[in-house]
């Protein structure tokens, strides 16, 4: 099931049990879907493939938590928790992320399979981490510890 059908099949769901919040979340995630869809046709493209509806997850949930902290500066504790719904509604259609040991192990291997030596070489791990591992790493956790390991 492509992660269209399951947003579909989640929203119907959802509706018939009256959940509102939850109706409310994933018809935000359809229509900006919709959005990054009508973008792509002048590139003939039609539907863009799941990658980039997973990586439009990882930003809107990006966009959320800095709406938190935000939210949580100006203590306005009921959108903070509007937003931690809207977050873990996104995050049940998202790749299970690696855990820290696993993240680890990836970034060893991809500094020894590409023979980086220096922080110069941070670009080509990057690369080589996000070609293998893209769905389940997050990549903006995996910068700093490249650049660790890198002697940066």
């Amino acid at each position: 099931m492509t992660l269209r059908e399951q947003f579909t099949a989640e929203l119907k769901t959802a509706m018939l049990a009256h959940d509102a919040p939850r109706v409310s979340a994933l018809r935000m995630v359809t229509s900006k879907l919709k959005d990054i869809d009508i973008a792509a046709r002048p590139k003939g493209v039609e539907r863009v493939p799941d990658e980039e509806i997973v990586a439009m997850l990882r930003g809107m949930v990006k966009s959320r938590r800095e709406s938190v902290d935000m939210y949580r500066q100006g203590n306005r504790p009921e959108l903070v928790a509007k937003e931690e719904a809207e977050i873990t509604v996104i995050n049940g259609f998202l790749p299970q992320q690696m855990d820290a040991a696993a993240t680890e192990a990836a970034v060893a291997e991809a500094v020894t399979e590409t023979g980086a030596t220096s922080i110069k070489d941070m670009g080509r791990v990057m690369a080589a981490l996000r070609a293998k591992h893209a769905a389940t790493l997050d990549m903006a956790r995996v910068g700093p510890l490249v650049k660790a390991k890198l002697g940066g």
